[in-house]
């Protein structure tokens, strides 16, 4: 769940203010990061974390930071080699407008390319912020399988009203894999190769 970012999270930073510095996660970043995602918890908006699940999952995280200030996180997620989730995304509210949550996506998405992922996808309230970094909207029951796990422990499992988003890394190889889909192993087996919902 990523619904702790908004849609004008796009915006650069404002000029006279300490500038961002994005950076992988540490052990020491794992207090702010639960007051930020279990604030939105509260909210109902995400689904909370406890100290556990985030030490397991530190480094999965990418951080946002303006000096001493603690702006944002967002995590990228492996359910198979060659798909990921963007998941855990969440910006300080006094950092709604500072272009904090294009940083933090900018940065999961480069990681994603790093280690040659074929497609990111991710559940939001804010499509349109996605729009904005280059994924596209797709059926929910399209994604995988293992990519429904933390549902189940969601309250609004069976009444969800988040949007899935997907953007595609390397064409050539999810063109390839949806020709090969039938050839998968269960475990990684998608429902349906994910394709863009035409306006």
């Amino acid at each position: 769940m990523i619904s702790g970012v908004y849609a004008d999270a796009f915006v650069e930073a404002q000029a006279g203010g300490a500038a961002l510095e994005v950076r992988k996660a540490a052990m020491r970043d794992i207090p702010r990061i639960l007051d930020l995602i279990n604030g939105y918890a509260a909210k109902g908006i995400m689904l909370p974390r406890t100290e556990f699940e985030m030490s397991e999952a530190i480094r999965d995280f990418t951080v946002v930071t303006a000096g001493s200030a603690f702006l944002g996180c967002g995590a990228l997620h492996f359910y198979s080699p060659s798909l990921g989730e963007i998941r855990s995304l969440a910006v300080a509210e006094q950092a709604k407008t500072h272009g904090v949550g294009r940083k933090l996506v900018g940065a999961l998405v480069t990681e994603a390319q790093q280690y040659e992922l074929d497609a990111a996808f991710a559940f939001t309230y804010v499509p349109e912020f996605f729009r904005r970094v280059g994924f596209v909207e797709v059926e929910r029951g399209v994604l995988p399988l293992k990519a429904w796990k933390d549902c189940v422990r969601c309250p609004k499992f069976q009444e969800c009203d988040e949007i899935a988003v997907l953007r595609v890394l390397r064409p050539t190889q999810w063109a390839t894999a949806a020709q090969m889909r039938g050839l998968a192993t269960p475990d990684e087996q998608l429902i349906q190769i994910p394709t863009p919902r035409i306006p």
